[in-house]
């Protein structure tokens, strides 16, 4: 991804930290293996959480997976039943297809225990998981893993898609049936004619305003040509399709 901070509700990607060595402090006990996280510090000057540089990860024992463990990104290698307190292990995320959920800035930074303070929380699904699973009593609030782009931790994220790339949010737009739509997000369309979305805006589409301005010509070229082809209906299906999930509505 170009800009590190450049994460948007709808995106596909493929996200990866490699593997680094860590040591274990408590073998598998609950579900959970506690180990060493190698890439944040203790943030001495929090006055509300005081980290102790342990980072408990879920463990997959076979019965019934709790869904924090579903939605969890971190393995270690050798896997969880097969370390005790003590071992050295690695941790890390292979490369795993996921989707976002949710895209959340903070200023200030939020003060969690650790350093560096995360400015930004991206929530994401993996791959096979919908919004559906994690209904929103759970602690996961529907939204899936919490991941913290810029925290220190190496990550890398590479786009799949991005549903209406050529769009921002907030875009003004008119569709082929002569309805005008604001564009609030891939699944968040607001129709001004306030009749119920139905199956949502007939391509092609044409840019009216952006950030509440006309909108130049190269702007308008570029969401032309891009919903020249296809339709909406596709573009949801082409995104089921690479995530196995439901959007996020």
């Amino acid at each position: 991804m170009a800009d590190a901070g450049d994460f948007r509700v709808g995106d596909v990607l493929s996200v990866a930290c490699p593997l680094t060595p860590t040591r274990v402090e408590r073998g598998v006990t609950w579900d959970y293996v506690s180990v060493r996280w190698p890439w944040w510090d203790i943030d001495t000057d929090s006055d509300f959480y005081h980290w102790n540089g342990v980072v408990a990860l879920g463990v997959d024992s076979g019965g019934h997976v709790a869904p924090e463990v579903q939605a969890q990104l971190f393995r270690t290698v050798p896997p969880p039943q097969q370390l005790k307190a003590g071992d050295i292990c690695r941790v890390g995320i292979p490369p795993t297809v996921v989707h976002v959920t949710a895209v959340d800035h903070h200023d200030p930074p939020l003060e969690t225990g650790w350093l560096p303070r995360p400015g930004l929380t991206v929530s994401l699904l993996p791959r096979g998981l919908s919004y559906r699973e994690f209904p929103d009593e759970t602690h996961l609030d529907g939204t899936g893993y919490a991941l913290h782009p810029g925290d220190g931790i190496p990550f890398t994220f590479d786009v799949l898609m991005r549903p209406y790339a050529s769009l921002r949010l907030g875009d003004e737009v008119a569709d082929a049936a002569g309805r005008a739509w604001r564009f609030d997000g891939p699944w968040d369309w607001a129709p001004f004619d306030g009749d119920p979305v139905g199956a949502g805006p007939e391509w092609p589409l044409v840019l009216l305003t952006r950030a509440g301005t006309p909108c130049s010509v190269k702007q308008a070229e570029a969401v032309a040509v891009s919903t020249a082809k296809g339709s909406h209906q596709e573009t949801v299906r082409e995104w089921m399709e690479l995530t196995k999930a439901s959007p996020t509505p």
